[in-house]
């Protein structure tokens, strides 16, 4: 069985595609889609650049140490989700759903796991554990990141919770590398 069938096979038992539909159907609203395209773009990375940026200015040398460990932690968690996307090869929704419109397009081919949230799950997570006043900005924002790449069609569920899982490893684990230095 190829890593495609057993996606497929897995998607018939679960209840995640009825849920992609009508996200995705709800999303297909105009103001809908046009609200979690603008997330999903600034989730591109954009927005975290800026905060990094603005966290290296505004925060001192505390502050250069947060953006610094921010941009490692993304490095390695883009070549984490790079590899697991070449590894499962989980085809996206709207490929495998004909009635799943994607409303973007794709920066790649496929679907597991969420790049965007495993991101915003990384970045939010360590740069809370520095500035915990920031939370009200970032976890509405990486709350909306995840449920934007649901709503686009880009991704499923179960892609988007994993990704979740494995941000928050990974940030944990930045974090308690960062205790073992003589910093």
């Amino acid at each position: 069985m190829t890593a495609t069938q057993l996606w497929q096979n897995l998607e018939l038992r679960s209840r995640e595609v009825g849920l992609c539909r009508r996200a995705n159907h709800w999303g297909a609203r105009r103001a809908i889609a046009r609200f979690f395209g603008v997330i999903s773009r600034l989730g591109d990375g954009v927005f975290w650049y800026v905060l990094m940026l603005a966290i290296a200015i505004f925060g001192g040398i505390k502050g250069v140490h947060v953006a610094l460990q921010m941009a490692l932690t993304g490095i390695v968690a883009a070549s984490m989700y790079r590899g697991l996307k070449r590894w499962t090869r989980r085809p996206r929704p709207f490929r495998t759903h004909q009635d799943i419109v994607p409303l973007v397009l794709p920066l790649d081919e496929f679907s597991f796991p969420s790049g965007h949230t495993l991101h915003a799950v990384t970045f939010t997570i360590v740069a809370l554990a520095y500035f915990p006043w920031l939370a009200p900005l970032l976890i509405p924002f990486a709350l909306l990141v995840a449920a934007s790449r649901v709503v686009l069609g880009l991704h499923y569920p179960s892609d988007v919770l994993a990704a979740t899982l494995i941000g928050c490893g990974l940030a944990c684990t930045s974090l308690w590398v960062t205790t073992l230095l003589p910093i």
